[in-house]
């Protein structure tokens, strides 16, 4: 489940995604001096040109979110599917609608 209250603040990934893309210093090494690891900091940098246009292997956030958004209305409307075939079968079986 994605989290609703991220632990890095947006403004401190951008500026951390700055530092990385301008090439004065490796990922790792930037990762390190901000206290980050480094597999965050090369995920971040991911996203950041995917949003960009600049890689095409991926989603852009936007569709991430919609992505998101769209999983949980599906599961939502399968659990209420499953409540209306239980109550269905449960009214039929009460008003001795059930074929034998």
């Amino acid at each position: 489940m994605p989290r609703t209250n991220p632990r890095y603040p947006r403004d401190f990934r951008e500026e951390a995604v700055r530092l990385a893309r301008s090439g004065n210093r490796t990922v790792s090494a930037t990762a390190r001096e901000l206290g980050i690891n480094h597999e965050t900091l090369r995920k971040w940098v991911k996203q950041a040109a995917i949003d960009a246009g600049e890689r095409h292997d991926g989603l852009t956030t936007e569709e991430l979110a919609e992505l998101r958004k769209l999983r949980r209305e599906n599961r939502i409307l399968k659990e209420e599917k499953e409540i209306l075939i239980k109550a269905a079968a449960y009214f039929a079986q009460e008003t001795g609608l059930t074929p034998s």
